[in-house]
């Protein structure tokens, strides 16, 4: 606790009240000492002790009583010890930390949250008279067990009157008001990350979290209220996280960190379940970044078997002939299963780890394509920092909560999807219909439903936040009928509206996109093929995959479109570099494809050079 932090009005009063010579002394007030030993001399008991406010704080520190003479000596020589070694606020700030407040409470802050409920910043003039009291005898003073104790404050509300402090009016307003007469409960905000905090750094006073207090408290009693509509034994978590910085403004472990119906001392924000259809986007971002497919591309929704794994759809219906935007709306599992076998489910785990995510595998086995309907283990935190990297245009950032050190992510740290890629699934997750509490196209968002009814989830994000909820038993235990867009979903808007500021926009599309029906896609991508012809090589020379030599490509040039050419490569290792006759156009790290806008109709010749400095080239002709 620092000065700053602390009403100025009891900073005051406490000093004219137990030391008005603070400023001035050496940590000893010679005259107060005298007078103190005059009055025991005539009393034969000590009437006033004339220990000074650097006096109380060795005092504090040493842990001994001084109600003899040689504690009282004891006290006077570290008293001058602190003068010489520490400034007088540093001296203060050590008093506003340690002083007794009676019981268990030390400390003006305990104190104030105890006895008022609020942080010691603004604090009214009988409120803070009390907390000055209070110290000198913490026991019989105390609010909670001796209510006329405590009207001790009166007789500091007069003497800080009479050094001119406050106003006389203002002191006679303060000691009509109310002395509390009970102890507060302390807030148990974001009590799983303190721990975690506590446990991290032992022996620290103070550790600075990166959790928003008012959006914390706001989304813990969400999650507390939520939770009882779907039984006593159901959990609520929620994860809500900065897109720029990776800053984690609250973090809501369970559904009451005391409820033993529910569990609630596990945090199920890093608990490992299986994430449902959450990963989807992942596989068809994958599908678009390596020039497989485009969000207008056909795919078939049919029985479909890959050896002895037979996915079926969640409604275990079939639609036949979708595209790929609707597969992904309507969260389908076949064409998702179908795209993962193109992708490769290598790849899908080595994103998921770019994006921060740690993927468990059943007994550390190979990835199935099982994977892509939640056959993994992941976190809370896990899908939250994949769908801020989707957020950011594809780019990862660590998600960091401040309770542990957290490395930052190197600048040239490898991509989770690249730009187009990511605006394409932005895209397809905005128009997702939402519950009956959302405003369609606000939020990009997903949910998933766990094999059995275990878990249900709803990821989704703005242009600056990303939030996840997940709703479940913490035994895993099935809750029949609890599913992401009923559960959890509703969750997830509700957390949007509690931020307290204005939905921001979705991030715009960046250069590559390619807005087009599928009729006027290029001929490969109208129509999603499982690519066995296409599978990466890196030890073979890239290959321009679209578009073909000697092809004519209509982009719609003679009508005054500006429509870019979207190069594609296969094999060879990156990063690449694009050539439009002769001059370079783009270089992508890891993304196979780029981007070019013709000035005008007529032959182009095409080329790429991979890191090996192998190259491809074609010429075609541009309409």
């Amino acid at each position: 606790m620092t000065l700053g932090e602390v009403d100025r009005h009891f900073i005051d009063m406490l000093l004219a009240y137990e030391d008005r010579h603070f400023a001035v002394h050496h940590g000893i007030e010679w005259r107060s000492m005298l007078r103190a030993a005059a009055q025991f001399a005539l009393a034969g008991r000590i009437v006033s002790g004339g220990s000074t406010l650097t006096m109380q704080v060795a005092r504090l520190l040493e842990g001994v009583p001084t109600r003899n003479l040689e504690g009282k000596l004891r006290q006077m020589v570290h008293a001058d010890a602190l003068e010489a070694q520490l400034s007088k606020d540093e001296i203060l700030t050590l008093y506003l930390a340690l002083a007794p407040y009676g019981g268990n409470i030390e400390g003006i802050r305990a104190a104030s949250l105890a006895y008022f409920g609020k942080e010691p910043t603004r604090l009214t003039a009988a409120e803070a008279a009390l907390l000055v009291a209070l110290p000198q005898s913490p026991e019989a003073r105390r609010p909670d067990r001796a209510p006329g104790g405590a009207r001790r404050r009166d007789a500091v509300l007069d003497r800080v009157s009479a050094a001119g402090v406050i106003s006389a009016e203002e002191a006679e307003l303060a000691k009509r008001e109310p002395v509390p007469l009970f102890r507060r409960e302390f807030p148990r905000l974001a009590a799983h990350v303190a721990e975690t905090a506590v446990r991290a750094h032992p022996g620290s006073r103070t550790v600075g979290l990166t959790i928003d207090r008012r959006l914390q408290a706001a989304l813990e009693r969400l999650g507390v209220t939520r939770a009882r509509a779907f039984g006593p034994q159901v959990s609520v978590a929620i994860v809500v996280a900065d897109q720029a910085s990776g800053d984690v403004l609250a973090s809501v472990g369970s559904a009451g960190l005391l409820d033993a119906q529910s569990d609630g001392f596990v945090d199920m924000t890093n608990a490992v379940r299986s994430p449902g259809s959450t990963l989807k986007p992942l596989i068809y971002g994958l599908g678009f970044e390596l020039g497989l497919a485009h969000p207008e591309s056909l795919i078939e929704d049919r029985p479909t078997a890959f050896g002895g794994y037979v996915p079926v759809n969640f409604d275990g219906h079939n639609r036949g002939t979708v595209s790929i935007r609707q597969a992904l709306t309507e969260s389908l599992n076949i064409p998702a299963v179908i795209v993962l076998d193109a992708v490769g489910t290598p790849r899908m785990v080595a994103r998921m780890r770019r994006a921060g995510a740690e993927p468990r595998l059943p007994g550390n086995s190979a990835p199935g394509l099982a994977i892509g309907l939640g056959g993994v283990g992941v976190t809370l935190r896990d899908l939250v920092s994949l769908y801020a990297a989707i957020a950011r245009g594809g780019t990862p950032v660590r998600l960091q909560d401040g309770a542990t050190e957290i490395a930052p992510l190197p600048l040239d740290a490898a991509p989770v999807l690249d730009p187009v890629a990511a605006w394409y699934l932005t895209d397809i997750l905005a128009g997702v219909p939402p519950p009956l509490n959302g405003t369609p196209g606000r939020v990009a968002f997903k949910t998933g439903t766990s094999y059995g009814y275990r878990d249900a989830w709803a990821i989704g994000f703005d242009g600056r936040t990303v939030i996840g909820v997940w709703v479940g038993r913490p035994d895993g235990e099935p809750v029949p009928g609890i599913a992401g867009m009923v559960a959890a979903a509703p969750i997830l808007f509700e957390s949007f509206d509690r931020l307290g500021t204005p939905l921001s926009p979705l991030r715009d599309a960046p250069p590559g996109v390619l807005f087009a029906a599928n009729p006027d896609l290029p001929g490969p991508l109208r129509r999603f093929r499982h690519p066995d012809i296409m599978k990466v090589r890196r030890d073979a020379a890239p290959e321009i995959a679209y578009p073909a030599d000697g092809v004519d490509v209509d982009l719609g040039i003679a009508a005054g479109s500006d429509r870019p050419l979207v190069v594609k490569v296969r094999n060879g290792a990156p990063p690449f570099t694009f050539f439009a006759n002769g001059a370079p156009f783009g270089r992508t790290a890891f993304a196979r494809q780029n981007s070019w806008t013709p000035d005008g109709p007529g032959y182009v010749t095409l080329s790429v050079v991979d890191a090996k400095g192998r190259s491809d080239r074609v010429t075609v002709f541009l309409d």
